[in-house]
């Protein structure tokens, strides 16, 4: 089911008509180059023969260099020309992104922490939500909890007694037609409760395999703890917590993140900080 969070017009972007804007390619600066999909932070612009380039750096400190081609570059998920800034290197300048991609607000303080919140079901979902998401929260005074399970959901909901004033937002793993958690989410749901999710086992599946370095998740046989299984296939040490240290490591932004936590991520908090909300 399609929502305003999902992109329906699959007409590669820098193909698009209309005027793009021009951008200083400064410091930092995160981009993705159109016709590769390299994303990286800028390092630099040089003059060549054949025209201005930039240096991109991506999050395994690998560099490409580009030609500033006009409409060759995506910011934010929209199509911008690079132009050298002034003085024709990259100016020093703190990340103009947040991990999440929003613009960054230098000097930002965090707001006072609304009465609503959002949920999620366990502890690896609230550090991964904190990791790309932490730096749009504070400013939106949302602080994120986790349930350890959506079993005790219903009695979650009830103590917390959901309003016009306290909105409720709450991620679900593998929330899929006809499973437990799909029950439970429409016996709670309502007009102050948005229940939505993705359709991995858990969250881990939701970060990009290239991001860990592997070329999928495998497939665990039924009847086998997914996280210890996915371990053994992968070689690694049966240990979670530190296959989770590994994974989170590798999450840089929103970018290594599949689309279909990023848009549920996004719906919950623009519930919670909706004006009946504050």
């Amino acid at each position: 089911m399609r929502s305003r969070y999902d992109n329906p017009d699959l007409t590669p972007p820098w193909k698009r008509k209309q005027a793009v804007p021009e951008v200083p390619a400064e410091r930092d600066l995160v981009v993705e180059e159109v016709t590769t999909g390299f994303c990286g932070a800028v390092v630099r612009c040089e003059k060549t023969a054949e025209g201005p380039t930039v240096t991109l750096e991506d999050r395994f400190g690998k560099h490409r260099v580009f030609p500033m081609a006009p409409r060759g570059f995506l910011l934010e998920g929209r199509t911008v020309t690079l132009v050298r800034p002034t003085g024709g290197a990259p100016a020093p300048s703190g990340p103009r992104l947040t991990a999440s991609g929003s613009l960054a607000v230098p000097g930002a303080r965090a707001r006072v922490a609304r009465a609503g919140r959002i949920y999620v079901e366990g502890r690896h979902d609230a550090e991964l939500v904190e990791k790309v998401w932490g730096d749009d929260l504070r400013i939106e005074g949302v602080v994120v909890e986790y349930l350890e399970g959506v079993d005790d959901l219903p009695a979650i909901v009830e103590r917390f007694a959901p309003g016009p004033g306290a909105r409720l937002g709450v991620l679900v793993d593998h929330l899929v037609p006809g499973s437990k958690e799909s029950r439970i989410a429409a016996q709670v749901s309502g007009d102050h409760v948005l229940v939505v999710g993705h359709p991995y086992i858990d969250v881990w599946e939701a970060v990009k395999p290239a991001s860990v370095g592997i070329a999928a998740w495998p497939q665990v046989p039924r009847g086998t703890d997914w996280k210890l299984g996915v371990c053994r296939a992968l070689g690694w040490e049966p240990n979670t917590g530190a296959a989770w240290r590994r994974i989170l490591g590798g999450v840089r932004t929103y970018k290594d993140l599949e689309p279909a936590l990023l848009g549920r991520v996004e719906e919950l908090i623009d519930f919670v900080t909706a004006p009946d909300a504050s």
